[in-house]
């Protein structure tokens, strides 16, 4: 069984009180937040570890990918330096920084089910609710 590093979007922090608090309530990283988490598990290829530090969650990475590509963030070296300065980055990152590798072991491990549309389709779903 893989082990995750834990993350809860909603733990408060000394300055602000809490990430939310900085983005309006209509910003489209509580949508990607939450719609990454419509994506069953199956969806994703995550390695086997045995022991060693704990993966980022696969959610996680995700939803930093979506936010970070529709806000114009492609390069995976910018994304990672505005899981540090972007609000709705580490909003979406749960104020947590995975590094460039890690972003793009994800995401070439995980090519074929975004591009088939196995993680798309539940996000294109949760739109229309």
């Amino acid at each position: 069984m893989s082990s995750f590093i834990p993350f809860d979007r909603s733990q408060p922090y000394l300055l602000p009180p809490d990430l939310k608090s900085w983005l309006p309530a209509d910003d489209m990283a509580h949508f990607v937040a939450a719609s990454v988490e419509l994506v069953p598990m199956n969806a994703f290829c995550v390695p086997v570890r045995t022991g060693g530090k704990a993966q980022y969650h696969p959610r996680l990475i995700l939803a930093l990918l979506i936010f970070s590509h529709a806000n114009g963030l492609f390069s995976l070296r910018r994304i990672e330096r505005a899981t540090y300065r972007d609000i709705g980055v580490r909003f979406v990152a749960a104020n947590l920084h995975p590094d460039h590798d890690t972003i793009a072991t994800f995401r070439r491990m995980n090519r074929t089910a975004i591009e088939a549309g196995g993680i798309e389709e539940p996000l294109i779903g949760a739109r229309g609710s």
